[in-house]
């Protein structure tokens, strides 16, 4: 008997165990049903989920180039903005509100302005295309244009065949004279050069004053830097009474340079709307010797 109750508990121990596992089987099977269903249901919502993830990703990517062009052109526009004002002024006018009409006016109350004009280029310029008359322009200014570079100069402006070019601004400096004289001196030498480049037979007239002027932009369209003042007119006098070849300067130019640089007194002109002054020829630079 005992052993027959112990064969009965042995399989009834394994028919429950069995329908355990049936139990678990089928608990399972209702988990994987009702996982399906939810695939089933939300696969729509992942699917639109997953479009919009791709379309950020490729706005994304889309806008990162957008970006990166923009940059660029900001420094090209940045590269051209200082090829036309220099740099303090170009960053005060950036930093003007768009409502706000750039109004830039800065005293300077000692620099050098200098001005040269191209003698015979009129007469050239019957005899020559516009185009060849242009280029040659071009290439002239363009060595006067590195000339000021090198001295550390700001260049003005040209007009037509004349070229101004300033030293002492926008950043004050205690030798602005001694560089614009010295300019002065390259540009006959470059010009001179130039001819035996071409076979051409330009000349230049300049002309140096030194003293205070205004500095700045108005107006609201093409800006461009200019100088206004006595200082500046007496300069172009100096240029438009000079001769060909010739570098004259004012006596105020002259006291700044007489120690580091050769003059030959001009003397008494009539100056247009000045009347009479005393100018000088500068005929070339010093060779100063070191002290011991």
């Amino acid at each position: 008997i005992n052993q027959l109750i112990l064969t009965y508990n042995q399989q009834a121990q394994e028919g429950i165990t069995q329908l355990r596992r049936v139990e678990f089987g089928l608990f399972g099977l209702l988990l994987l049903i009702l996982l399906l269903e939810g695939i089933l249901v939300f696969r729509p919502a992942v699917d639109k989920l997953q479009t919009a993830l791709n379309e950020l990703e490729i706005a994304l990517s889309t806008s990162q180039e957008t970006a990166a062009e923009l940059a660029a052109e900001q420094a090209q526009s940045e590269r051209l903005l200082l090829n036309i004002l220099p740099s303090p002024i170009a960053e005060r006018l950036k930093c003007s509100s768009e409502t706000t009409q750039p109004h830039i006016a800065d005293g300077f109350g000692d620099v050098t302005v200098l001005f040269a004009d191209i003698v015979g280029f009129t007469d050239i310029s019957a005899r020559t295309s516009p185009q060849e008359l242009v280029s040659l322009l071009n290439q002239i200014f363009s060595r006067f244009d590195r000339l000021a570079e090198h001295h550390g100069l700001e260049k003005i402006k040209t007009i037509g065949d004349a070229y101004m070019v300033v030293g002492g601004l926008p950043h004050p400096s205690d030798d602005h004279a001694i560089a614009v004289a010295n300019m002065a001196i390259d540009m006959q030498e470059a010009i001179n050069q130039f001819n035996l480049d071409t076979g051409e037979a330009f000349s230049i007239r300049i002309g140096m004053n030194t003293g205070a002027v205004v500095a700045g932009v108005i107006g609201i369209k093409k800006f461009i830097y200019d100088l206004w003042g006595d200082t500046v007119n007496i300069a172009s006098r100096m240029e438009s009474h000079g001769v060909a070849g010739g570098i004259q300067v004012t006596e105020a130019t002259y006291k700044r340079l007489i120690d580091t640089h050769f003059f030959e007194p001009r003397g008494v002109i009539q100056v247009k709307g000045r009347g009479e002054m005393a100018t000088y020829w500068l005929k070339g630079k010093k060779q100063l010797v070191p002290t011991l």
